[in-house]
């Protein structure tokens, strides 16, 4: 059993369990840039390696307006409908 803790506050540990994981990878992926530096190159080197590994899933990228400020909702909710999976990166 994994045991994930969250960690905004140490001193109340909320235990939660892992969600199942698929079998196999299939659909589209979103890979999103939080628009800090750096981050698109890490984003394309997972691309590329996402490629290599699944080559029938789809990618599409997305790229935040700012960091210091969380997804606007119209970009969540894009996401969100056109996408069965997420990796969020950031990187400086």
């Amino acid at each position: 059993m994994t045991t994930i803790l969250d960690p905004t506050d140490e001193r109340v540990p909320i235990e939660r369990s892992v969600t199942k994981r698929p079998t196999e990878i299939v659909g589209t992926l979103a890979l999103l840039d939080i628009a800090k530096p750096r981050g698109n190159v890490l984003l394309d080197q997972l691309e590329a390696k996402l490629h290599e590994k699944l080559p029938l899933i789809k990618i599409n990228r997305y790229t935040k307006p700012t960091f210091t400020k969380p997804a606007p909702g119209s970009l969540r909710q894009e996401i969100k409908a056109n996408n069965d999976f997420v990796v969020e990166a950031l990187a400086d």
